[in-house]
């Protein structure tokens, strides 16, 4: 769907509702999607802007050059802090997964931890920046967003021993679709997740424009699911003629047996790209931020619900990042397509 403004709205097929095994969508979902527009307008200002403007938000400075926003004098120390996962997934899902880390968080912090389940990246980015929004991981398109829009400060990313965890865009399809490479995908349905997500949406437009000469409403049928996990569910099922995701959602959604090897043809792999960054409120008290930090690095991860989602990842810990180095090639992606940060 495309608003007045000419921007994207996503919004997840009524095919795609159905998911596994015909089981609809839960009716918050619905809801969300109306929520999701309410506050798309910040999304849509950053992502379709003719051409690049200012990053920072003016409620943010940064007089060091980190590129992320500096602690402000008056700062927050609220009493329940908010953590939320990036939402490319079933966050209900993730309630579980996290749970053992936030009763680590809960003492570390010496505060009462809330687990918030966005149901999209613009209600996710909003929350933070009307200061409901304390922790959170964010992905890996939307992190620049949360940046300049919302005052997120990225420090930690899941990684292991062969460092930090990295995930390649994939253009995938359903086995006899008839499509073997890009160039196939005139005239058919490609389903994107979000206009934020940086694998869902940015990466793939960048790539099937400047490599294969193919134009989203020209040569192909743009449509967006809301998530990654919607995506796969829709090319396995056969509601989409293809999808372009994230390779590191669908491995673990093979893992769980939500869909088969056999269910997926990959027609493209990208480079590979950082995952979801982790961080937290630019105006938290710094003793307190301080303390989160420390939460991330110090989390047992053996015999964990995290450890159980992610090893097969090769993840075994949080591995400290920097936004001005780690996400330098996401921002490159975001200049291809004159992306601006400007926020309203």
């Amino acid at each position: 769907m495309v608003d007045a403004r000419g921007c994207v709205i996503p919004v997840a097929p009524a095919a795609v509702a159905q998911g596994r095994k015909g089981m609809p969508v839960a009716e918050k979902e619905r809801r969300s999607s109306a929520r999701g527009r309410a506050v798309l307008g910040l999304v849509c200002v950053a992502m379709f802007a003719a051409a690049p403007a200012a990053a920072f938000d003016v409620r943010y400075v940064d007089t060091d050059g980190d590129l992320v926003a500096d602690t402000p004098a008056k700062t927050i120390d609220p009493r329940r802090l908010v953590f939320a996962y990036t939402p490319g997934e079933d966050p209900a899902h993730y309630t579980g997964v996290w749970e053992g880390f936030l009763r680590h968080l809960e003492k570390a912090t010496g505060k009462r931890i809330q687990f918030f389940e966005a149901q999209s990246n613009a209600a996710q980015i909003e929350a933070m920046r009307a200061g409901r929004l304390h922790i959170a991981g964010f992905g890996t398109g939307t992190v620049p967003i949360a940046v300049n829009c919302a005052g997120f400060v990225p420090f930690a990313i899941m990684g292991g021993e062969k460092g930090i965890l990295g995930y390649e865009m994939e253009i995938i399809t359903y086995p006899g679709s008839g499509i073997r490479e890009p160039t196939d995908l005139k005239g058919r349905k490609l389903a994107f997740t979000s206009p934020t997500s940086n694998s869902g949406f940015k990466a793939p437009s960048v790539l099937l424009r400047s490599e294969f000469g193919l134009e989203a409403g020209k040569d192909y049928i743009a449509v967006f699911s809301g998530r990654h996990e919607n995506s796969v569910l829709g090319v396995a099922y056969k509601d989409y003629d293809a999808a372009s995701i994230a390779n590191e959602v669908m491995h673990r959604m093979m893992a769980r047996d939500v869909v088969k090897k056999d269910q997926i043809v990959t027609v493209y792999r990208s480079e590979t790209f950082p995952t979801a960054a982790f961080g937290h409120a630019h105006n938290l008290d710094p003793e307190l931020a301080a303390k989160v930090r420390e939460a991330f690095f110090s989390y047992p991860w053996e015999g964990s619900g995290l450890e159980k989602e992610f090893s097969s990842l090769g993840v075994s810990k949080f591995v400290p990042i920097t936004y001005k180095r780690d996400w330098a090639v996401v921002r490159k992606v975001d200049t291809a397509m004159n992306v601006s940060y400007y926020c309203k």
